[in-house]
């Protein structure tokens, strides 16, 4: 019974470790999806591609962190499995047995509701938020409020294939910014990042650009190759921000008389 307990307790301040290092992992800049792999990766010492692990090391907070969790992940997997173990092993009778595996159950699907409950995870975050703030020295935004990530509106990383659409044209020829995109960035292997890039910059293969508008213009974009469906797909997605465009010209027009 007490080892059942002890899993549950574990699993429960595993989840909670992973959580706050991911929220800290945001808030030195990375996505929060991309900041839950991580922090999960570390905790579990599953490890990162190449990529993924560059972004950790070249910054000093993130190493920290990932540090931190890679020394508690191997203590707390330990004490799980062993828990684990002794829930079943332990227990002479099989009704203690039953117990033991009822606590655990009942155990994983709350812990399960809550990770799922976007009301647990808003409250905890607002928590971690504070505590940070409090007692450490990471700088503490709410990226989505400062870059209005909210309807559908979306930061994305896309790398470039040798057919993409996108491949070999400058940002001048491409004309994203018609279809509301903004390259807010390059990544190119062996050369520094190009922030804020120019119209004459030029995108090539293997290039991994930072993107900011709508989700749904970014899924045309990962899927357009470089033929005649490609930039018909350009179009319409240039005609349909200029009605967008319009519209809101409209509105303000309206609020104005």
């Amino acid at each position: 019974m007490i080892a059942a307990v002890t899993l549950f307790f574990i699993i429960t301040l595993s989840a909670l470790i992973t959580r706050v290092a991911a929220i800290a992992l945001a808030h030195t800049g990375l996505s929060t999806q991309s900041a839950r792999f991580q922090a999960r990766s570390a905790y579990t010492g599953a490890g990162y591609t190449t990529s993924e692990s560059e972004k950790i090391m070249n910054h000093p907070v993130r190493r920290k962190i990932i540090f931190t969790l890679m020394l508690v992940g191997n203590a707390g997997i330990v004490t799980a499995m062993s828990s684990l173990i002794l829930t079943f092993v332990l227990p002479d009778t099989l009704t203690s047995k039953l117990y033991g595996l009822l606590i655990v159950l009942v155990g994983l699907a709350f812990l399960w509701w809550a990770i799922k409950s976007d009301w647990v995870d808003r409250g905890l975050s607002k928590l971690i938020n504070k505590m940070l703030k409090k007692y450490t020295h990471i700088d503490v935004q709410d990226y989505a409020a400062v870059l209005h990530l909210h309807d559908s509106y979306h930061i994305s990383e896309l790398r470039i294939e040798e057919d993409s659409w996108l491949a070999n044209k400058t940002l001048v020829e491409l004309e994203l910014r018609k279809e509301g995109i903004t390259v807010l960035g390059i990544d190119r292997q062996g050369e520094d990042y190009l922030g804020s890039p120019s119209g004459n910059s030029k995108i090539l293969p293997d290039d991994v650009i930072t993107l900011y508008g709508k989700a749904e213009v970014f899924e045309s974009l990962y899927k357009r190759s470089r033929d005649m469906g490609g930039e018909m797909q350009h179009k319409k997605f240039v005609a349909k921000e200029a009605d967008r465009k319009e519209e809101e010209d409209t509105k303000e027009k309206e609020k104005v008389n």
